[in-house]
């Protein structure tokens, strides 16, 4: 069976900085710096400052995060309910092939 993508789930090549963003606004709203500083520490990958904001971009085009008011220069961003279920999708996909992977390596 093949999944269908509609234009909102159809990440393409931002998939997997878009499933980062994502997850590190899963906890709570940040602006960019912070962002960045989140997934070095979960995820031990450093984005860059134009696939970070490319990424932000796409994700907020598609209704998945919408920026918040700013006092200072920093945008904060935060996460939508369809990007909620967006990222549980992805990351149940994610851990249901990582347990297949793990499984047939222990066989091998």
């Amino acid at each position: 069976m093949q999944r269908v993508p509609s234009e909102q789930s159809d990440l393409g090549r931002f998939e997997e900085p878009a499933v980062l963003v994502l997850t590190s606004l899963a906890e709570r709203p940040r602006h960019g710096y912070a962002i960045v500083k989140d997934v070095e520490t979960i995820a031990g990958i450093s984005l860059g400052t134009g696939t970070l904001y490319a990424t932000l971009a796409r994700l907020e085009a598609r209704g998945l995060i919408e920026g918040m008011p700013s006092d200072d220069r920093r945008r904060p961003y935060r996460i939508t309910g369809a990007g909620l279920v967006l990222l549980r999708d992805r990351l149940e996909r994610m851990e249901a092939i990582s347990r297949t992977g793990l499984q047939r390596l222990a066989l091998g």
